[in-house]
Formats: C-alpha cells, sequence, structure tokens
C-alpha cells in the first residue's frame, strides 16, 4: 500500500502529479483535477491580492522558480496560458475553468467535486453548474484549436512542458539507495537523492570498508574508517583515539524504519499561498524534490545540524541521533533513515532491505520501526476494507525482525512504535482556513479533507474525514494493530539474541499534550499543507518525548555517557562535520 499524496500550489501543480504513487483508480479527475483547481486558485488569488493582470501573474509564478524549471514553466503556459486567461477573464471560479479544460470531471454516480472558491462565487445547483461548464468550454475551443499539441482531456503530465518535469521527477524519486555512491557501501558524498540528507556521509567514496558505523580498522591508527572524525594515536600513551576515547563507551547508531512522518515530509505553504510566495521560497526546490519533499535531516529519529533553510521550514532540530551524539561522540554521523512516503508494515519488507549494517563487522544500532499510520490509511471509497488487519500486521512485522536478525550486530535495540490516534487532525485543523484559500478565506481543512475524499485521492480517508464515526472506526484499528506490536515486543523478547525488543506508544498525542501545557494550541505542530503530519516543531517535541520515555524504561538503550567528549571536541572538532 503505497500513500496517496496529492498536494498543492503551483510547483506541485508541474511536478508532484509525476511522484504520487496511486493505490487505486480515482475518479472525477484525480490529481489531474486537484492539480489544476490549485494552479487557477493560486493564479487568481495572487493577481487578485497584488492587483496584476492574469498574463503578469502567470509570468511572475513561473519567475519564481528554479533555472531548471523556469523554461518548462513558460512552455506549459504557451500552452494552456491562452485558455487559462479566458477563463479567468471571463469570471470562471477553479471548479468551473478546470472542468472546461476537462482536468475535472464528474465520473457517472459520483458527485460533483468543489475545491477552493472565491467569497463571490455563486450557488449553483449541478445543472446550473455544468451549463456555466459547457459555456465556458466553447468560450476557449477557439483558443485551443490553435494548440496542435494539446487536447482537452489529456493527462496533466502529457501537457508540454509539465511533461518534461513529470519525467525529470519521476527519475530524480526512483530510488531508495543513495544515487550516487560508488564504491557501492550504502553511503555517499552527495547531499540528497537518499545521500547524506538521510544516512551519514562517506569520508571515502573509493573504498567499501570505509563508511559510517563500522568497527575501526586498526584502530583506525592512520584513516578515519568508521566516518565519525577521530583517528591517530595518542603519542603519549601510544593507543589509538578510537581505542583511547571510544571503545570502552559502547558506540553505536541509529535508524528509523518508517513512512512519511519518518522521513519528515513537508511541503512550503510557501509555494501554496498566494499571499505569501515569492522567488525566495523556490531557492532550494530542486534540492526539495531531490529529497522527495522529505526533511529526513531535520526529523525526530536522524535530524542533524541546524535549520539551513527558515524561508521554507520553521521551527528547531532535535532528534535522537543528536542526543546520542551528545551523549557519545563516537556516535557521530552514525544514522540511517530508511522511512519513504507511503510506506506500510508490508511494503517496510523490501526498504528495510536498504539497511546497511554488517552483523559481524559494524557497531551496534539502535533502530526504530515508526510506521505511523499507512497500514489503516488509504484512499479507498471503502477504507475499512483495505486496512492491514492484525493478522496482517503480526506476520509484517515479524518479517521484518527476521530480516534485522540478520543483519544487527550483538546489543542492538529495535524499538516498535504504536501507530498514531489521527483523530487529532481533524479536531484541531478542521475549521481553519487552508494555505490554497488564505486570500479568499473560503476553503478550510474540512473542506481540503472532503475534496480529497470525492476526487478518491486522499492519504488518508478514515481519518482525514468530516464523519466522526469513520474516524473513531479507523482509530479503534490503529489500536487493535498497536496492541499487535505491544504484544510482539513482549512475546518475542527471546526470540532474538542480537537485538531487545520494545514497544513505545505513537508518541505525537503526548508531544501535543506537552506543546500546550507549555502555552500553545495543537494545530501549530500539525503540516500547514498537507494536514496529515507532524510539522518541524512537532518533529522536534516528539524526539524529547522519545528519548525521555526510553531513558526512563531503561537507558541502556543509548549507552553510558562518554566521559571523553570534551576531549574529543578539543582534538578533532567538528569531527569532519557533515
Amino acid at each position: 500500500m503505497s500513500i496517496v499524496v496529492s498536494k498543492w500550489s503551483v510547483v506541485m501543480g508541474l511536478m508532484l502529479v509525476a511522484i504520487v504513487p496511486v493505490t487505486h483508480q480515482s475518479v472525477n479527475g484525480g490529481t489531474n483535477c486537484a492539480t489544476c483547481s490549485v494552479i487557477v486558485a493560486l493564479v487568481e488569488q495572487y493577481s487578485e491580492f497584488h492587483n496584476t493582470s492574469i498574463v503578469t501573474t502567470l509570468e511572475k509564478l513561473c519567475s519564481f522558480l528554479p533555472t531548471e524549471i523556469k523554461p518548462l514553466c513558460n512552455l506549459a503556459v504557451k500552452t494552456l496560458g491562452p485558455a487559462l486567461i479566458q477563463l479567468i477573464v471571463d469570471g470562471a471560479d477553479p471548479d468551473v475553468a478546470c472542468h472546461a479544460l476537462k482536468f475535472c470531471h464528474t465520473d457517472p454516480g459520483q458527485p460533483t467535486c468543489h475545491s477552493m472558491l472565491p467569497p463571490s462565487a455563486a450557488s449553483l445547483n449541478e445543472w446550473q453548474f455544468q451549463q456555466r461548464v459547457d459555456a465556458a468550454r466553447q468560450s476557449i475551443i477557439p483558443l485551443l484549436q490553435k494548440q496542435s499539441n494539446f487536447k482537452l482531456g489529456v493527462d496533466i503530465c502529457d501537457v508540454p512542458g509539465i511533461k518534461e518535469i513529470c519525467d525529470w521527477i519521476k527519475k530524480t524519486v526512483a530510488n531508495q539507495i543513495p544515487a550516487v555512491d560508488l564504491d557501492k557501501d550504502g553511503f555517499s558524498t552527495y547531499y540528497s537523492l537518499r545521500g547524506t540528507a538521510w544516512r551519514g556521509k562517506d569520508c571515502s567514496d573509493d573504498f567499501n570498508y570505509v563508511y559510517p558505523g563500522v568497527i575501526p580498522k586498526d584502530g583506525d591508527d592512520i584513516m578515519d574508517s568508521n566516518c565519525n572524525g577521530i583517528y591517530g594515536v595518542n603519542l603519549t600513551s601510544k593507543k589509538t583515539y578510537e581505542d583511547e576515547l571510544c571503545a570502552n563507551y559502547q558506540p553505536r547508531g541509529v535508524a528509523v524504519l518508517g513512512d512519511s512522518v519518518g522521513a519528515h515530509f513537508h511541503l512550503p505553504p510557501q509555494w501554496f499561498d498566494a499571499t505569501i510566495i515569492s522567488e525566495k521560497a523556490f531557492t532550494n526546490a530542486v534540492m526539495i524534490i531531490e529529497n522527495e519533499i522529505d526533511w529526513p535531516m531535520m526529523s525526530t529519529t536522524t535530524g542533524y545540524g541546524t535549520n539551513e533553510w527558515p524561508d521554507v521550514i520553521t521551527g528547531p532540530v532535535d532528534s535522537v541521533y543528536l542526543r546520542l551524539r551528545q551523549r557519545n561522540r563516537c556516535n557521530h554521523r552514525d544514522y540511517q533513515n530508511i522511512a519513504a512516503n507511503g510506506e506500510d508494515s508490508n511494503s517496510v519488507n523490501s526498504i528495510v532491505k536498504t539497511l546497511s549494517r554488517n552483523a559481524q563487522n559494524d557497531r551496534p544500532m539502535v533502530v526504530f520501526y515508526a510506521l505511523v499510520g499507512n497500514d489503516v490509511c488509504n484512499g479507498h471509497p471503502d477504507t475499512f476494507d483495505h486496512m492491514t488487519t492484525p493478522a496482517e500486521m503480526y506476520n509484517n512485522t515479524m518479517l521484518t525482525l527476521d530480516y534485522l536478525a540478520k543483519v544487527l550486530p550483538n546489543n542492538s535495540h529495535v524499538v516498535l512504535i504504536g501507530l498514531a490516534d489521527g483523530r487529532v487532525l481533524f479536531d484541531n485543523m478542521g475549521p481553519r482556513i487552508h494555505p490554497t484559500s488564505t486570500y479568499w478565506g473560503t476553503f478550510t481543512y474540512g473542506k481540503f479533507y472532503d475534496y480529497m475524499n470525492c476526487l478518491q485521492i486522499s492519504p488518508c480517508m478514515g481519518w482525514m474525514n468530516t464523519n466522526q464515526t469513520m474516524r473513531d472506526l479507523t482509530t479503534k484499528r490503529a489500536q487493535e494493530l498497536s496492541a499487535v506490536l505491544s504484544s510482539i515486543s513482549q512475546t518475542q523478547k527471546g526470540r532474538y539474541s542480537n537485538f531487545d525488543l520494545y514497544y513505545l506508544d505513537n508518541p505525537i498525542n503526548q508531544a501535543i499534550k506537552k506543546w500546550v501545557a507549555q502555552g500553545g494550541q495543537a494545530w501549530q505542530l500539525i503540516e500547514p499543507v498537507d494536514g496529515f503530519h507532524d510539522n518541524q516543531m512537532g518533529q522536534a517535541f516528539v524526539a524529547g518525548v522519545i528519548w525521555d520515555d526510553l531513558m526512563a524504561m531503561s537507558p541502556d538503550i543509548f549507552g553510558p555517557v562518554n566521559p571523553n567528549n570534551d576531549q574529543i571536541g578539543n582534538l578533532f572538532g567538528d569531527q569532519g562535520g557533515y
């Protein structure tokens, strides 16, 4: 089961359709319809807010995009622009415009889906709406007849300009391992494309025995084989620094096997909101796409460093890795984010094989099994029929653990994280205004959820739903699956000789309670664009909750505090950075 993530903005209108893994046949135009609606709404609101013509608005929006994408945007505008301009000038709202262009339609037996509309939009019955669509389509047919490379009803990824972007994105996000890895050891020197943003930086891409987490070769007397920046010999004691500063303090790494929450999915609201969209917001768009619109370098488990992109993501960086490194600087760079958008307990049995750990040659590892919701989340209208059953959850999880038993070194630890209670989404976001309609102020998250469900492209019909009964039943299944994980942690403790098993309830609700107790509001920890994930502040708070809970449960999971940390800092500085 892969999550459907149809998100918004002009850049997404030109790009994201290419990376939406569809779990089933959508209806009423699906992602094509959503993309068109977002683009038209953005153009209309930008034009109104900035008091510019539609022509100027289209030129301006394309000018915001990176150099690599800008010409393709201009080509798309050349193809669709004349018709789009005519529709908007004639007063077509996003729904009318996108139905006229046939990116949206109403399938037999399905309701007509309605997106973000201006406050002035008239309330129309189905017959009146169709009359407006027919009239709008007739007005653009002469313009479209001049476009030999565009026909009504085509897939949006077949539109010239957009097609090239879609192809680039599909190629870019195809890998689950580092795309640049010359020695094939599972680590890279390149930042994105599953490189150092996801895994510790390889300090040599020429030798496959040199990588983060390996047991030092000859105590790293001459070279830094495990990439933690510690090497050489103390001329006074005649011991290698690895032996003297690290060997007795149980160094270890950390990894997460997870979904889009573990990978830290984040779409910048600055890409969607007509009142704040700007060229500055797109400066790092290529990097963001290359990282699959995920931010593992700022995530709960593997975040490191500081926030270098405050124009598009806000909040502090805190993570299990950073705390583990602070506890023992010998753990520097030993992190792996093995998470991907859409993973569930079944599909994770494929991506787990990309974990780079050798049971004989590497140091122990703390592995978080954190599949927050995709086992109960899907976009099917009969959503409950497509949820993972408790029996399937047990079998899937045991397959993963059996694989980890083959690759994890002795003295490792595996922490099973329960599923979230996604009712927190609608409870706190439902009446708020979605960024795609900030200026118009008409499109709430409740309407946003219903719109995605109408198109059957929702990432989670069970929780992202205005129907409370459906939300409650989805939580009931999530609790049943969490109970399976808890039971496994108890009943299978003696099954594996190389790692211990632990279980934690999903920490998001605990993090929210902590945030609210400090004077915050729950919605401030939820992603503003997708209304589904925890945001940067939420990720940081969750890291603290996980750390505190595990320290209270069993501090041995993280090993002892290294008393040599200050000496390591004095000798090796930032240890090579990241």
